[in-house]
């Protein structure tokens, strides 16, 4: 059974390779808990202290100079595994990021990524198991699973953490029933076993929640160029 908190986590970095010095230079993490976006996240640029090879740039499209005033990683190190502290992290091509993310912790004299999180899930070798043969990169996996990612022009760590949720969710969805199970009480299992339906429980967002939402999906949209489907939708409201 999975961990009631999970945090879906994507990097970029100065190129491919962290035994010949790439860095990490873009973290992006956002919250599920019990399977559901809370709208908290943690997004940092980082200055490498190093230039970004020419297929990386392509890639992401961060500069250089960009990155030139942004914070080093030991300056955010804390706040980070704060955040990540003791959930499940959700990592497509998991190896990937842990080794740099792992690598800039060494550099550091911190324990390695796993030390601090309940579990870490590789939702490319899910998806090689769920569907052999195919190609299983993040924008196929979009396509799967009826994910809008028409504003991914360019990988952004932020964005496609949160079209990763999206993913995660739609790979996982038949767990849904099973937690719910296990989350309900003996007398509504029993209710719905003979056909009754267990009164609805709402849990409304408080001002401050609604307020930290809107905030997140406004730095998508700034992320996405303005082509987030929740805006189009809102405009054609």
């Amino acid at each position: 059974m999975s961990a009631a908190r999970q945090v879906i986590l994507d990097t970029e970095t100065t190129g491919l390779e962290w035994r010949q010095g790439d860095r990490v230079i873009e973290i992006g993490c956002v919250e599920l808990m019990g399977r559901k976006l809370t709208g908290r996240h943690f997004h940092r640029y980082l200055n490498p202290e190093r230039a970004i090879a020419a297929g990386a740039q392509a890639v992401h499209g961060l500069t250089d100079e960009f990155l030139a005033d942004k914070p080093k990683f030991a300056e955010i190190v804390d706040e980070f595994l704060e955040f990540v502290a003791g959930a499940e992290l959700i990592i497509h091509n998991a190896p990937f990021d842990v080794g740099f993310l792992d690598h800039e912790l060494s550099l550091l004299d911190r324990e390695p990524l796993k030390a601090g999180v309940d579990n870490i899930v590789d939702t490319l070798k899910m998806a090689r198991e769920m569907r052999p043969g195919k190609k299983n990169s993040l924008d196929a996996l979009c396509g799967e699973f009826g994910v809008d990612n028409s504003g991914r022009q360019l990988h952004g760590a932020l964005l496609d953490a949160e079209l990763l949720a999206e993913v995660y969710l739609g790979m996982t969805r038949g767990q849904e029933s099973l937690m719910m199970d296990l989350e309900m009480g003996a007398a509504e299992v029993a209710a719905l076993a003979i056909g009754e339906r267990p009164p609805i429980r709402v849990l409304a967002a408080s001002a401050d929640e609604l307020a930290e939402h809107e905030r997140v999906l406004a730095e998508i949209d700034k992320e996405s160029k303005g082509k987030t489907l929740w805006r189009a939708l809102l405009a054609e409201a």
